[in-house]
């Protein structure tokens, strides 16, 4: 099924057989690294150059319709406890808009605000890993989700 928001082409494949569905990016990112006794720990993708977070909100939303039992993200691996994760989604989303448009642009503030509001999810999430490990881990990502709300704020702009 199509699934615009991370980027206009994106597609999700749903296998009613299983109850499963392979979400490509719209599912953002979850490493293992991160799985704590709550459950695996999730944050969105908002690479370059198409990315739109009301689209992406609706995909979600959608994708849930179907009430999956497992998610096969691209990035990475099989996660259960699908109606938390698409919550945790859907907020996360919402708090990078926040971060986009209270940054004015500024890609280097919002790589900052995201590191910081990643550290503390984290934290609260329950993992014990330090903060260099996390951002061993999650550094490029910071990147890539900065420019990318950086290009999603110009094109709002006109």
């Amino acid at each position: 099924m199509h699934t615009p928001g991370h980027a206009l082409h994106h597609q999700a494949i749903v296998d009613h057989g299983v109850t499963s569905i392979f979400t490509g990016d719209t599912f953002g990112i979850s490493y293992r690294e991160f799985d704590t006794a709550n459950g695996p720990w999730i944050t969105p993708t908002t690479t370059p150059t198409q990315f739109h977070p009301g689209q992406l909100k609706a995909s979600i939303v959608r994708l849930m319709q179907f009430r999956p039992r497992k998610l096969y993200l691209t990035h990475y691996s099989e996660v259960g406890d699908c109606a938390r994760l698409a919550n945790d989604m859907v907020d996360a989303i919402e708090e990078f808009v926040l971060v986009a448009r209270e940054s004015g642009g500024d890609e280097k503030r919002m790589r900052f605000e995201l590191r910081s509001r990643a550290h503390a999810s984290l934290e609260s999430h329950g993992c014990k890993l330090s903060a260099e490990r996390i951002d061993a881990i999650l550094g490029k990502d910071f990147e890539l989700n900065a420019a990318g709300l950086s290009s999603w704020l110009k094109r709002e702009a006109g």
